[in-house]
């Protein structure tokens, strides 16, 4: 339990990182950033094996955010692991900056550029299969949002996925059910997606991912099944913990205004209080 309270006090630390992130860069896609922050958290500080001292160590497992969009969270991240400088985190989104609103790889940590959704699992299968062809022990673990899995690309990714057995690979869906024009259910309906996923040969497993012990222990017991790529199906919120951007779409991008950024952090803050007691 101690392990699990410090990452939810060291997401919650995030959360206020990247709200005064965006508001400092007056851009950012805030509402994806916050539901997938979890799952970062629990990743990064938990799971993935890499050094912040040697980020092209040949050995390391392999991090993709293929919703390239939801970055703030991660170049949080990437900064409070010493990939950079966190002073650089103020340069956000400015002039001749390298913390541009997607990843890129001239940031130390980043993989590969994304952005243009539904290029992540197809690029990160390249990458497991390397990692069987090399006789590498290196994972491959892909975050995807709900909204991309339109994309065809993705279906091209599983379906190969499967083919070559990858159980290095894990795929991760970040479901909080909204993208930038609304329900995904209403735009392009994705249940059942559990089936989905079995049917194109995955293992699959279904996750609170707000729930930082539920998520640890699920990515411990990776891989699934020998012989398959697992994924994890983590259901969300959009917006998670800042009250008046909770389930609301057109927080998918957007910038709080400072009686708004005084409000979030006041219930971050009060959130963090909760868990001294």
């Amino acid at each position: 339990m101690e392990e699990t309270n410090q990452l939810r006090r060291k997401a919650i630390e995030l959360r206020k990182d990247l709200i005064a992130m965006i508001y400092g860069a007056k851009t950012g896609h805030t509402g994806g950033s916050l539901s997938s922050l979890d799952i970062l958290t629990a990743l990064f500080y938990g799971i993935l094996k890499m050094d912040s001292a040697n980020p092209a160590w040949p050995d390391r497992d392999r991090f993709v955010l293929s919703k390239g969009h939801s970055v703030e969270g991660y170049y949080n991240i990437l900064a409070d692991k010493g990939f950079f400088p966190k002073e650089e985190l103020a340069t956000f989104s400015k002039f001749k900056t390298r913390l541009i609103g997607h990843p890129n790889v001239k940031v130390p940590g980043i993989e590969m550029n994304t952005g243009a959704l539904g290029h992540g699992l197809s690029a990160s299968v390249g990458m497991a299969l390397a990692g069987k062809m090399d006789a590498k022990d290196y994972r491959v673990f892909v975050l995807m949002g709900d909204g991309e899995l339109a994309e065809g690309s993705i279906w091209e990714g599983a379906m190969a996925a499967a083919n070559f057995g990858l159980d290095n690979l894990v795929g991760i869906v970040d479901r909080n059910r909204l993208q930038i024009s609304g329900d995904t259910e209403k735009v392009m309906r994705l249940d059942s997606l559990k089936g989905k996923w079995t049917e194109f040969g995955w293992e699959v497993r279904e996750v609170d991912g707000h729930d930082i012990l539920q998520l640890l222990k699920t990515f411990r017991t990776i891989p699934f099944r020998k012989g398959k790529p697992s994924m994890v199906i983590a259901n969300t919120v959009k917006g998670k913990d800042i009250s008046f951007m909770e389930n609301v779409a057109k927080w998918h991008h957007g910038v709080p205004s400072q009686e708004q950024m005084v409000q979030a952090f006041a219930e971050l803050d009060s959130l963090l209080a909760d868990l001294s007691e």
